[in-house]
């Protein structure tokens, strides 16, 4: 890695860790900065409050947690969708993840009677694999098998069919759409540590794969006929990328739910200091989406206090003036297209 990547990513580790001690101190609850402090600076009588225990260890570590995790993933997957289908506005949403694990989500509510967060996150990976699964399949037959076109194409199609279906089980259920509105809205809020233990082998798998296919991606982005003159197959090289992004974005929306714009985004931010290097490129993304995400957390946690703001709502606030920015600036349109 170049030296500008380097600098950038310790800067982000270093951002990342500040953030997080930020979550860890910052809340809802009654209780203060200064007593979370004197928590963690293990302070007989903080340590003694189990009040201050409890908004640390069981509220906040938790979703800090979750959102570097989801913000890895997010990142990541968005900067892999991006390489594979030479498309700079492609997002998770084109594998149908969201769509299917909503669909799971609404199965679990409505017919199994799915009464725990932990269960509902379970159906939502299970929803979501599934779909991916169907899209890879779709996308490996034919004459155009693995084609960017053909991933991109067979996603919108189920994942438009599985919105349809999840829209006609909520319209007959009251109390489904209830809690579906709740898990649909995208957040952090109520995440317990065993809630991530599952994922994290899932998303570790999907990051060792991402980093795996940094060189048959950049022989790709030379072409299809360059790429198999140097030995590699361009269809296998997309289908195990889109499994890499399925188990990445699979994972994050399981655990937070839909959250928008955050893989859209973050490879863009990315590209403005790795360039066309896609290990950089991977590495900055998935550091920038984990710091967005956790201030987006952090915002939530305070705008309307005492109450809280769904961190997908800030995101969508944040992306859309900023995707528009994107869009109107000629050297992150470059970015993106050299990518």
């Amino acid at each position: 890695m170049h030296r500008p990547t380097l600098l950038a990513a310790a800067a982000l580790v270093a951002l990342l860790l500040l953030l997080a001690l930020l979550s860890l101190l910052i809340g809802t609850g009654s209780s203060t900065v200064g007593r979370a402090w004197d928590f963690l600076l293990g302070d007989p009588s903080a340590r003694a409050d189990a009040q201050v225990r409890l908004a640390v260890m069981d509220v906040r570590l938790p979703r800090t947690v979750a959102a570097v995790l989801v913000g890895v993933s997010l990142g990541a997957a968005g900067c892999l969708l991006q390489a594979v289908t030479r498309n700079p506005l492609a997002e998770t949403g084109l594998l149908g993840v969201n769509s299917g694990a909503a669909l799971g989500v609404v199965i679990g509510l409505t017919y199994f009677g799915v009464d725990s967060p932990y269960a509902m996150l379970l159906w939502a990976l299970v929803g979501g694999m599934a779909t991916s699964a169907v899209v890879l399949l779709l996308a490996a037959s034919g004459r155009a098998a693995g084609s960017p076109l053909r991933l991109v194409l067979a996603g919108s199609a189920l994942g438009a069919t599985f919105h349809g279906l999840t829209s006609y089980v909520l319209l007959s259920t009251q109390s489904t759409f209830d809690t579906y509105r709740y898990w649909t809205i995208g957040s952090l809020a109520g995440i317990d540590t065993s809630d991530t233990y599952p994922l994290l082998p899932l998303i570790a798998v999907g990051l060792l794969v991402a980093f795996g296919c940094v060189r048959p991606l950049g022989a790709l982005a030379l072409g299809d006929d360059s790429a198999r003159s140097l030995g590699h197959h361009p269809g296998r090289i997309r289908l195990v990328v889109a499994g890499a992004v399925t188990l990445l974005a699979g994972s994050a929306v399981a655990l937070a739910g839909p959250v928008a714009f955050l893989g859209l985004l973050a490879p863009y931010a990315a590209r403005t200091v790795s360039g066309p290097r896609l290990a950089s490129q991977l590495l900055l993304s998935a550091l920038v989406a984990a710091n967005v995400l956790i201030v987006a957390d952090l915002l939530a946690r305070v705008v309307i206090r005492p109450w809280e703001t769904p961190v997908s709502v800030l995101l969508a606030f944040i992306g859309g003036p900023l995707l528009i920015w994107i869009a109107r600036t000629n050297r992150m349109s470059m970015a993106g297209a050299s990518a």
